[in-house]
């Protein structure tokens, strides 16, 4: 799975970012997440998931973008 992350943050939106990284390594969803440079404006977050919970772990990322009011600086890309 991919997280399209936008570079220039605020403090807080960072904080946030890395809460929701923890909170999927936490939970299980992952062991790892890879960073990658994008472009200029976003850095790609790619990790692997257990085969099976892509639909559990997508409805996570979406609860956690909408609860934080994040929609304009994470996306859920492929």
């Amino acid at each position: 799975m991919k997280l399209k992350v936008r570079k220039e943050l605020d403090g807080k939106q960072q904080s946030t970012i890395i809460k929701l990284k923890g909170s999927l390594i936490s939970r299980g969803y992952t062991q790892i997440i890879h960073i990658l440079d994008k472009d200029e404006e976003f850095h790609i977050n790619s990790f692997d998931i257990e085969s099976g919970t892509d639909s559990e772990v997508r409805e996570f990322i979406t609860a956690f973008i909408e609860r934080e009011q994040l929609q304009d600086s994470i996306f859920i890309f492929g």
